[in-house]
């Protein structure tokens, strides 16, 4: 699988709020470096599962829409929108921000992210 091919799958799976999936793309050293509208969060491998962990508990499901991807030997950008449903109120989807990655794959593996997200 080519490393664009392999961020497409990711987003395309369940693996933002399903840990189990999310642990087979990560590397075992993946380190996500992440500018948000609240402030700069650096996550390891353990911080992300138990982030995706957390976002099951509140939301029934996630829908990423990627309006682009790029690629260039081992790195890949991605924008992308991310919505959800809510427990509460799961006919209703909801915006929840928009994203911009830079994946550095290493091993057919997400091995250090650079994000940016923005609240809508």
């Amino acid at each position: 699988m080519s490393p664009k091919e392999l961020v497409q799958a990711f987003y395309n799976s369940d693996a933002l709020y399903n840990s189990s999936t999310l642990e087979t793309f990560l590397h075992p050293d993946v380190i996500l470096e992440w500018n948000s509208s609240k402030g700069f969060l650096k996550k390891d491998r353990n911080e992300l599962i138990q982030m995706a962990n957390d976002l099951k508990i509140g939301y029934e499901t996630f829908v990423v829409q990627i309006h682009q991807i790029l690629a260039e030997d081992n790195l890949v950008s991605v924008h992308y929108t991310h919505f959800g449903t809510t427990i509460e109120n799961p006919s209703q989807i909801n915006r929840l921000a928009y994203f911009f990655v830079i994946w550095e794959i290493v091993d057919g593996k997400l091995f250090r992210g650079y994000q940016m997200s923005q609240l809508p």
